[in-house]
């Protein structure tokens, strides 16, 4: 199909396949530069926004989502978060960001990112197609590259572009393109799961709390102030058909129980999901024309709430050397792209894959290895280095810092 007639054809600096918060983001920073994008999804804008996700973002990401002018929504609905708790052998840790290491987090669901970003590039009349099908992307090798799809009226369109942004997520064909004898894929699979509900049940506690017992992990979170999001550890293979609420709620209220008698507040349930994980990185994220960026490049488990700030901050770092290449600077500029991204990639990968095996209980585990994860939560919770590396790494590193 790559010389088959089409009904229309468009030329742009730069073509953005994956119109989620990261292709979004990347199309409206590029726009504040004066340089036009199209954008495209096969997800329609309404599956996009109706995929309830959770969100904690970087205090940088938050400024940048105001400062830059996407929208200040996030001053009103979002909630900024000061630390976490810790629960351990059924005791509360707080962690203190800001006495800690003087930052904050903010609980802003990545739905309404990209619900602010979508808007953003309709109000700022930007280019994006959501909805289409059959999706090629050629010439990547060259500078010439060239994305064709199916619009949702049967009508096939090409764009001709200087570079493609591949942004097309976890299930990435654009990261295909970049030929097998010369890419590196490195991950691991992790032995468990989140059973992951939505719960319609007035928050039950401030912040985020994380529980670590003899009856397993869970994560408590919220998504309004009526709808609550928890997970609990369970197994890749579980199936959430088969949990009734009440058995539900007597697994989470377990893992969270402790001396201070801290319940959660239960309500119906609205969503159940199982949620396998995996950490994942591919390298090169550049290929002649091509750059990769955040899930289509690289995935962590959610532990650490990395994955939607480091994509974010990839296509910050594309919003910063893009201009340049175009601008006569030329594409020698983009060999800056990938170690000042992967840089913040493999510091993320650590600390997730670090974070998830501090708090989950391994199958299989030895009694030695369950009190040997007990010493070393001690050792976070308990002094105030191991608090300040939590804080430090949860809340991100400051743009500035990467920079070289």
């Amino acid at each position: 199909m790559a010389d088959a007639p089409v009904d229309s054809v468009v030329s742009v600096p730069v073509a953005v396949v994956g119109a989620g918060p990261a292709g979004l983001m990347l199309a409206h920073l590029l726009g504040r530069a004066g340089i036009e994008t199209v954008a495209v999804d096969t997800r329609t804008r309404h599956e996009i926004e109706t995929t309830q996700r959770a969100g904690i973002l970087e205090a940088d990401v938050a400024h940048d989502l105001v400062g830059t002018g996407v929208s200040d929504r996030i001053l009103r609905d979002g909630h900024e978060h000061e630390g976490i708790e810790v629960r351990s052998a059924g005791r509360p840790y707080r962690i203190d960001f800001k006495q800690l290491v003087g930052a904050s987090t903010w609980l802003y669901p990545q739905t309404d990112v990209f619900v602010d970003l979508a808007d953003a590039r309709a109000r700022d009349g930007g280019t994006v197609h959501f909805g289409i099908r059959d999706t090629e992307v050629l010439d990547v090798a060259t500078d010439a590259p060239r994305v064709r799809y199916t619009a949702p009226d049967g009508t096939r369109h090409e764009i001709r572009a200087r570079y493609v942004v591949g942004a097309d997520g976890s299930r990435s064909m654009c990261r295909d393109l970049v030929p097998e004898d010369r890419r590196v894929r490195y991950g691991t699979e992790y032995p468990f799961a989140w059973f992951g509900i939505l719960a319609e049940a007035p928050t039950s506690a401030p912040e985020l709390v994380y529980a670590h017992s003899a009856h397993g992990f869970a994560l408590i979170s919220q998504r309004t102030e009526a709808v609550q999001r928890m997970y609990f550890q369970c197994a890749p293979d579980e199936s959430a058909d088969a949990w009734s609420d009440d058995r539900i709620w007597e697994t989470l209220q377990a893992r969270v129980a402790g001396e201070d008698g801290f319940r959660l507040m239960e309500g119906p349930i609205t969503e159940k999901t199982v949620l396998r994980f995996r950490s994942f990185v591919q390298e090169p994220m550049r290929w002649g024309s091509l750059l990769l960026a955040g899930d289509a490049a690289h995935t962590v488990p959610p532990t650490g709430a990395r994955g939607l700030n480091l994509a974010l901050h990839d296509v910050k770092v594309l919003a910063e050397v893009l201009p340049r290449a175009l601008g006569g600077a030329g594409e020698a500029v983009l060999e800056e792209y990938e170690p000042r991204a992967l840089r913040r990639v493999w510091r993320a990968q650590h600390f997730s894959y670090w974070m998830t095996r501090l708090l989950h209980t391994a199958p299989g585990a030895s009694s030695f290895d369950l009190r040997r994860q007990l010493g070393e939560l001690d050792n976070v919770v308990g002094t105030r280095a191991g608090r300040a590396y939590l804080a430090e790494q949860y809340t991100g590193w400051p743009t500035r810092d990467q920079a070289h």
